[in-house]
């Protein structure tokens, strides 16, 4: 069976006003998002993803929690900036939210929300935008190649041509004004280098020629991109083989349960307590989305009280004839899933978890490296 492609679908005016401040391993991180959400459905606007996953895609090494509030705190700080009609313009975040916790199955998850103002962007348009396989980025080891391709895509069935000035081309790139200042610089580390890259990691391959020049010497003021299909390139990177076919798997899994169920998942609002769609969905799988007997069954836990975990019991209570009391049992370790009183969470239990768990995978040796280093 062929393997399932994930498709990015972005916007082209998303594409041209994309802030310049990203890393690389953001602009990853942002295609994945695109890929995972469905763009005719806002309801798709969060998207989680495994915390291994999230390390693996920001290159993460430190396990420590408060490295990693920074990396979501810039995350939260990615800005866009709309020019109006008028000659002004409108400036907003990208983001609103990040979580990192640990769902109903004890499986800890990095999760991302779009800014109710970036939604527009992201969100039930008809036109003017591109779309591209998730693979041709992921290979990519520059911002400067990441940003090349997905300027130049958008032009590949917009005639394949592209002419765009050379200040323009650099603010989109994100390159500084004190970066590259000749063009032979320009040209060699950045046109060609991307050039070279693109042709070997993507689907397409471009050409480039001076388009306009001005003053005496003829500097050259704008380029022209001649986008092409790379024909012969075939090895094509899947996520599957970026971050491991176990966790695609469970994404892709997770991702069509969470779509399937999106609809109903709004009919539980009468669930009062804390809990996350994921949660939710969970819960209408077990009950096959019989939503009078999830209401039945959680009218009986409110009136039986004293329930550490909520989700659970009323899994549990899919095969119990309904107002039956159920038991759940609860397991030896500490619980941190309390959803009738707020939710304690022991960032400094997830800190250690993850200590564990790259114990493992390192092996003894490399993390005592690690922690003398640290």
């Amino acid at each position: 069976m062929a393997k399932k492609k994930i498709l990015v679908e972005k916007r082209n005016i998303l594409n041209d006003i994309i802030a310049r401040e990203f890393t690389m391993q953001e602009l990853r991180l942002f295609s994945i998002y695109l890929g995972r959400i469905n763009p005719r459905n806002t309801a798709t606007r969060q998207v989680r993803i495994p915390l291994k996953t999230f390390y693996k895609v920001m290159d993460l090494q430190s396990i420590r929690i408060e490295y990693l509030k920074d990396i979501t705190r810039n995350l939260l700080a990615k800005v866009v900036c709309v020019p109006t009609s008028t000659g002004g313009y409108n400036q907003f975040q990208l983001f609103k939210e990040c979580r990192v916790d640990e769902d109903a199955f004890g499986k800890w998850y990095f999760e991302i929300d779009a800014h109710d103002k970036a939604l527009s962007l992201m969100f039930d348009y008809k036109r003017d935008y591109f779309t591209y396989e998730l693979w041709n980025v992921l290979n990519l080891e520059s911002v400067n190649q990441f940003r090349m391709y997905e300027l130049l895509k958008a032009y590949e069935k917009r005639g394949g041509e592209r002419i765009i000035s050379v200040t323009e081309l650099r603010e989109m790139l994100g390159i500084e004004k004190n970066e590259y200042q000749k063009f032979n610089d320009f040209k060699r580390f950045v046109l060609n280098a991307c050039q070279k890259a693109l042709e070997a990691k993507t689907d397409i391959c471009y050409t480039y020629e001076p388009y306009a020049r001005s003053g005496r010497g003829g500097r050259i003021q704008s380029l022209r991109f001649t986008i092409t299909k790379n024909a012969g390139y075939t090895n094509q990177l899947k996520l599957d083989e970026f971050i491991g076919m176990e966790v695609i798997e469970r994404i892709r899994r997770e991702g069509t349960e969470r779509d399937g169920l999106i609809s109903g998942i709004s009919a539980l609002d009468f669930i009062s307590e804390p809990i996350t769609d994921m949660e939710k969905s969970a819960i209408l799988q077990a009950y096959t989305g019989d939503i009078n007997r999830i209401k039945a069954n959680y009218e009986t836990a409110k009136r039986q009280g004293n329930i550490k975990n909520l989700v659970g019991w009323l899994k549990a209570g899919a095969k119990t004839e309904i107002n039956q009391p159920v038991e759940v049992k609860q397991p030896q370790k500490k619980n941190r899933f309390v959803n009738f009183t707020q939710r304690d969470i022991d960032f400094a239990e997830l800190e250690q978890l993850e200590f564990e768990q790259l114990k493992k995978s390192l092996g003894a040796a490399a993390l005592l490296e690690e922690s003398e280093r640290s």
